[in-house]
Formats: C-alpha cells, sequence, structure tokens
C-alpha cells in the first residue's frame, strides 16, 4: 500500500478540467455515528463538494458524535460500479483525520488500499478568505461584520498502488484525535485518475467573462438593500442610521448617473427596518412592519404607486404563517400572483429556505410551500427577485459552492409546480468576492445587477452590466 499525506489545495478552482471519470457518493451504507437532523447529519456527506471551495464550518457537512477527539467511520455505496485510483475526502473543517480507506469490488466485502503513517506530519494551512459559513442570515439587517479566517480546510487524496476495477462502495475511517478543534468532513469522491479531483464552483463562462463589478457611491448612504422601478428611472436604497433605516430614492442625473436624493418619509413609517424589494407597474411591496406573531400578517405593506405618490393598501397576509427567524425575505410575480418568500419553519431543509404561496380570491395568500431540495439547501437561502418572465430568480445562499459566505445565485423554474428549479449557478467571480454579496435586484429596464457586498467591514453597493439574454437564458 502506498501512504499519501495529506495535500491542502488553494480554493479557488472554478473547474476540473481533467478527462476523468469522477463519481461522488450517493448513498450511506454504514456509519459510526450521526448528530440527526437536517443540518451537519450523515447525509451531508452525499454528492458533490457543496462546502469547497471556500471551506469552513457549515450545516451542510457532516459533524460527527465524536468529532473532537474521538474514533469514526463511514461506508458509502456510488452509482455505478468503475475503476478507481483514487478517493477523495473532503474535510471543510480541520483536515488531517483520515487514517484508512479500504474499497468493495463487488464481493461484498472491503479491502484495505490506503492508510497513514504511524508518525505523519499533518500540512496545514489557514485560508486568507473571511468566510465564516456561521454568519447569520438575519445580519444583512445591520452592518455585515468581519468573519474570522476558516482555519485548515483540505482535501485528503488517496493515492491507490494499484487500480481497482468494478469499485462500488468506499468504506474511511477517521480519528479525530490527530488534530485539535471541531472536524467536518464535506463529500467523498472517487475517481480512475491520480489527478487530483478540484472542488469546483457551479459558474458558466458567459459570467466569468462579465466586467468586474464596481461600487456606487451614494452621498451619505451605507447601504443595506436596493431595488429600482420598473421602467428604470426610480432608484430606492435603504441606508443604515443610527435611529432606523430608511429608504431614499435617486433619479438619473443629465449623465445617466443616479443622483437627486430624496428621503421617502411615506415609505418610512416604521421604527425598524425599512426597505423596498418588490416594485410593480402599480405596486411596492415593503418590509420593516412590526410582525405579529399568531396572526397572517408577515410583516409586509403592500402600497399602491401612482405618480410618485404612495398610498398604503394594508398588510401582506399569508394562511398560519409562521417564521422562526425574525426577519423575513418577500417578493411577488408582478401579477401578484405569486409570492415568494425567505423563511425559516418545520418545512425547512435547514435554516432560511425559499417558499411560495398562491394569492386567493380575497387577495391575501395561502399556505407557503417549501420550493424543494434542489434550490434549497441545509443552510440560508433568501434575499430573492423574480424577474418578470416568471421563471428566472435571482436568490442569495451560504448552502452551495461558492467564492465566500453569501453568494449571489440564479435558478429557473422548470414547471408550474413552483417546486421544480433547475441547481442554482452562481454568477461568478466578477460578481462574487470572497466576503458576503447579497440582496441582488436586477433592472431588467436597463439590464444592470444591483447587489449589496461587504468591503472592509462596510455595506457598500456595487453594479455590474449584466445583459438581460445572458441573466435569463437557461444553460
Amino acid at each position: 500500500m502506498k501512504n499519501v499525506s495529506l495535500l491542502c489545495v488553494a480554493f479557488f478552482v472554478l473547474f476540473s478540467a481533467n478527462a476523468q471519470q469522477i463519481q461522488w457518493a450517493n448513498k450511506l451504507i454504514k456509519f459510526s455515528s450521526d448528530l440527526g437532523g437536517k443540518q451537519h447529519g450523515i447525509k451531508r456527506i452525499l454528492g458533490k463538494p457543496d462546502v469547497f471551495p471556500q471551506g469552513g464550518s457549515s450545516p451542510n457537512a457532516w459533524t460527527p458524535k465524536k468529532a473532537l477527539d474521538g474514533y469514526e467511520w463511514l461506508e458509502v455505496g456510488f452509482e455505478k460500479p468503475q475503476t478507481v485510483k483514487q478517493v477523495a475526502i473532503f474535510e471543510n473543517l480541520n483536515a488531517g483525520c483520515v487514517v484508512s480507506v479500504a474499497v468493495d469490488d463487488g464481493s461484498g466485502k472491503y479491502k484495505r488500499v490506503w492508510s497513514r503513517k504511524a508518525n505523519y506530519k499533518t500540512v496545514t494551512f489557514k485560508a486568507t478568505i473571511p468566510a465564516d459559513r456561521n454568519y447569520y442570515f438575519k445580519r444583512k439587517r445591520r452592518k455585515i461584520q468581519e468573519s474570522p479566517d476558516v482555519v485548515n480546510p483540505g482535501v485528503e487524496y488517496a493515492i491507490l498502488e494499484e487500480a481497482v476495477s468494478g469499485v462500488v462502495a468506499v468504506r474511511v475511517e477517521f480519528n479525530f484525535a490527530l488534530l485539535p478543534g471541531q472536524k467536518e468532513v464535506d463529500a467523498i469522491g472517487i475517481s480512475d485518475s491520480e489527478t487530483p479531483i478540484q472542488p469546483s464552483v457551479n459558474t458558466t463562462t458567459t459570467f466569468e467573462n462579465l466586467t468586474l463589478a464596481q461600487t456606487l457611491n451614494l452621498p451619505e448612504i451605507e447601504p443595506s438593500s436596493c431595488s429600482v422601478s420598473v421602467d428604470g428611472n426610480k432608484f430606492f436604497v435603504t441606508a443604515i442610521n443610527d435611529t432606523k433605516n430608511e429608504i431614499y430614492s435617486f433619479t438619473k442625473d443629465a449623465s445617466g448617473k443616479w443622483s437627486n436624493k430624496k428621503n421617502e418619509p411615506a415609505l418610512n413609517t416604521n421604527d425598524r427596518y425599512n426597505h423596498v424589494r418588490c416594485i410593480g407597474s402599480d405596486f411596492m411591496l415593503k418590509g420593516g412592519v412590526l410582525h405579529n406573531p399568531g396572526t397572517n400578517e408577515t410583516g409586509f405593506e403592500l402600497f399602491a404607486v401612482n405618480n410618485g405618490d404612495y398610498q398604503n393598501l394594508g398588510h401582506l397576509k399569508v394562511a398560519a404563517f409562521n417564521n422562526y427567524d425574525d426577519t423575513a425575505e418577500a417578493f411577488l410575480s408582478t401579477d401578484r400572483k405569486v409570492l415568494i418568500m425567505g423563511i425559516e419553519t418545520d418545512f425547512s431543509q435547514g435554516g432560511s429556505d425559499l417558499y411560495f404561496a398562491q394569492q386567493k380570491e380575497d387577495g391575501t395568500y395561502g399556505f407557503l410551500q417549501n420550493m424543494g431540495k434542489v434550490i434549497n439547501s441545509a443552510a440560508d437561502e433568501g434575499m430573492c427577485q423574480l424577474l418578470s418572465d416568471n421563471k428566472t430568480m435571482l436568490f442569495s445562499s451560504d448552502g452551495f459552492s461558492a467564492f465566500g459566505s453569501y453568494d449571489v445565485f440564479v435558478s429557473y423554474r422548470l414547471d408550474d409546480t413552483w417546486k421544480n428549479w433547475s441547481e442554482p449557478i452562481n454568477l461568478g467571480s466578477k460578481v462574487n468576492t470572497t466576503d458576503f454579496d447579497g440582496l441582488p435586484f436586477y433592472d431588467e429596464k436597463n439590464e444592470v445587477l444591483y447587489y449589496i457586498s461587504s468591503q472592509d467591514e462596510t455595506n457598500v453597493l456595487k453594479f455590474i452590466p449584466l445583459p438581460k439574454s445572458d441573466l435569463t437564458k437557461q444553460n
């Protein structure tokens, strides 16, 4: 057997260009322990990596009961038999604890093919990206705080001395006493090649070829959310203030720049987080209302919009509304027939999830339904915008492979159930940074994407030209 030390990679690889056959574990056979629940459970080890390449603690990774200092093991199966030359174990937190790898070639018995030397020395590093996955969803309401560095994520590449054909399952053993601190495991992959399996972000060449996003500086404003009117002529920004967050509007000057800053008193009636995320041709959806638990009120209000005047139409109401979080996100389709919310309930996949509800005859909305496992992870999803085609949805998440903590993604509705969505696509490194990027709003009229980003512990407003045909095109 060939003993191979831990190899740690710089986690900024976009694509794995190697011509190799790769499979990810898709079935649990046996395991030593499971914390249970939707977050940090053993099922989180299935499928391709979703914590890498950024690494760090995540509810999308397996945390064994004895992860601090004990012995743990698991056996996983793969969709089809294949020749294996490499087994890659993605340890997203304090890597270096794999001690043994065995494979089943279809005989029903495991053969040890790799083990660690007794006196090995772990190669470790401290990542420079501030990608703390414990950044909590509702912090977007306030000034974004600096996140601590991720310590020692890594990939254990067990390279077999001789390839084994017909492999259907793998057994991996861990000794978590080898290193101090908490441990988590993201995924297990097999390959017929010695070329290291590289973690990747699911993005496209189109998004990677965009120009780098720029910062939009507005006078005396630290932004926390933004939106644009349907005609593209009015820009709304919520500013972080010491007393309360207030909404300001801007219009374009002769040079095409946003100017003419104006406080909107009719929209700043609440003591909390006043913000506008959804604007239709004749309506506006505003957040910041104090939510009364046990009622159908959601914390959002509808306004009629008429030539710059705003008439309050009352609370946005949802049947049996419930949310474990103190805050929520909401967006309406252009015809107001469908409501989308980012909330956390008993039906969430983990943290905050994306839900939808249909409008009833009385103008209120029915029961919120989860949009499904493809678009919702064990972490947090929310901050969404549904485009006018009623199929293209932008949102933010810290639950998929990304460049930082929260990234901006796009997904496409595949049928009329509103529960079938395409795999989320990351908008790429020209949009997303190594920190927080979220609350996207796409100006369809002018074809510009705006969003909030964290920069030097401060919220900044960024924008990037993005052709609508590129954004709405499903690849």
